[in-house]
């Protein structure tokens, strides 16, 4: 399955790739995510919950830079995962670049996901993960946001280096499973409402 997403960050992209790859001070703005350890300066084993109603899918895996560019600023991931239940697991290859948007960067993610065992049924639908995937980019966008905001206002801040937040919870995927039911619901009632008005 591949999908592509994109954030905006409010630095230029010198300052915003540093950010980024300090890996250890933006993991927690992901939704749900710890990391546990740093291997070396380009591996990291972290875990992934993801609360499902009464049920949390718990992935504990690692994560290891195979290409990066700090002047070109693009790097390309791969990590991999599996259940702690035994459920499953997911693998996924993601591509990062940067490009300056106006004042500040623009990040540009291509991702390669691959589900397997019980856990592929979630992912079924390949308009509702990408979904999910962009309502999770966008909560990390906004967690970036304040870090940068934090660090900037802080008393010899630096803003390209984010505070470090606290440990995340499991992401409640009920409220990104319906939020992305609706945005694909009403997709085309939207496009309808717009050609009647356009009418």
């Amino acid at each position: 399955m591949q999908f592509s997403n994109s954030f905006n960050v409010s630095l230029p992209p010198a300052d915003a790739w540093r950010m980024l790859m300090n890996i250890p001070a933006i993991a927690p703005c992901m939704p749900g995510a710890e990391l546990t350890e740093v291997v070396d300066p380009e591996t990291y084993k972290g875990k992934v919950a993801v609360r499902m109603g009464p049920v949390v899918l718990a992935f504990a895996g690692i994560a290891k830079f195979e290409e990066r560019d700090d002047t070109a600023h693009t790097a390309r991931v791969k990590a991999q995962g599996t259940d702690s239940k035994g459920r499953g697991g997911a693998s996924a290859t993601a591509s990062f670049r940067l490009e300056p948007n106006g004042a500040g960067s623009k990040v540009l993610i291509d991702t390669d996901l691959n589900l397997s065992g019980s856990v592929a049924q979630y992912g079924r639908s390949a308009g509702m993960i990408q979904t999910i995937a962009a309502q999770l980019i966008n909560q990390f966008a906004k967690s970036i946001e304040k870090q940068i905001a934090a660090s900037a206002d802080a008393p010899g801040g630096d803003a390209a280096a984010p505070a470090q937040a606290s440990a995340a919870k499991p992401i409640g995927a009920i409220s990104l499973v319906a939020g992305a039911m609706w945005t694909t619901v009403k997709r085309p009632f939207g496009a309808k409402n717009e050609d009647e008005r356009d009418a």
